[in-house]
C-alpha cells in the first residue's frame, strides 16, 4: 500500500473519534493536530518531536505561522494545484487569519474530500467542497519511508 492510501486508511479509522484540544488519541479523542500526529505515529512508529502546547488560535495575536512553519520542517511541501490522497491539508479559517487547521485529502478530481477534527464535532470526512477548497493555503506530503 503506497503512504498516501495507508494515510487515509488510518485516518478513516479514527472517524467518530470526539474532538478534544491538544489531545492524538484514537477512540478517546483528537483535535486537528492530535489526528496527523496518530497517522504521522501509524506511519512512522513514534513522533519526530515532542509537541509543545497549544492554543486553539495558534498564536493569531502574534501573527505567527506556528503551524505552518511546523508543516514545512517535518512534512513536504506541495504544489497546491498537485492533490493526491494523503496528503496534508492547511487550512486559514479566514482571510488574512493565520493557519490553523488541518486535514488530510481522502478523495481527488469529483470525489474531493478530507478527514479531519474540529470543534463541537468529532473526527469527520467532509467533501472538499468549494468553500474548504479556497481556504486550504499549502499542501504537503508525508515524506519518504512511510510503511
Amino acid at each position: 500500500m503506497r503512504p498516501g492510501e495507508a494515510a487515509v486508511a488510518q485516518a478513516r479509522l479514527w472517524i467518530g473519534t470526539p474532538y478534544v484540544h491538544q489531545a492524538s488519541c484514537q477512540g478517546a479523542g483528537a483535535d486537528c493536530l492530535g489526528l496527523i500526529r496518530g497517522i504521522w505515529r501509524h506511519l512512522y512508529g513514534q513522533e519526530p518531536c515532542a509537541v509543545p502546547a497549544y492554543t486553539a488560535d495558534w498564536a493569531e495575536a502574534g501573527r505567527e505561522e506556528r503551524l505552518l512553519r511546523a508543516a514545512e520542517h517535518w512534512l513536504r511541501p506541495k504544489p497546491l494545484g498537485e492533490a493526491a490522497l494523503g496528503d496534508v491539508l492547511l487550512f486559514r479559517m479566514r482571510a488574512g487569519g493565520m493557519a490553523k487547521h488541518l486535514g488530510l485529502q481522502s478523495g481527488i478530481c469529483a470525489q474531493a474530500a478530507f478527514i479531519h477534527a474540529y470543534s463541537g464535532h468529532s473526527v469527520t470526512e467532509s467533501a472538499l467542497s468549494a468553500p474548504w477548497q479556497r481556504r486550504v493555503a499549502a499542501r504537503f506530503a508525508f515524506p519518504e519511508g512511510a510503511d
